[in-house]
């Protein structure tokens, strides 16, 4: 975010240099459970009617994956 004085910063962590904030160790134990919390969040907020209709794409999909292995 340049326009907030934060470019230079952020860009040489990202090339790699010592500088900014991003430099830390990534757990990956951490990350996964934000992940897994993330996605039984969007789940649980979202309405009956899209539930329904993910549940039947990925039985189908699961009826076309079994098609063409067998």
């Amino acid at each position: 975010m340049v326009e907030y004085g934060n470019g230079v910063s952020q860009g040489t962590s990202l090339a790699g240099g010592g500088g900014g904030g991003g430099s830390g160790n990534m757990d990956v134990g951490v990350e996964l459970g934000r992940w897994v919390d993330s996605a039984a969040h969007t789940i649980s907020t979202m309405p009956p009617a899209q539930l329904i209709f993910i549940a039947f794409v990925v039985i189908a999909g699961l009826f076309v994956l079994k098609r063409v292995l067998l």
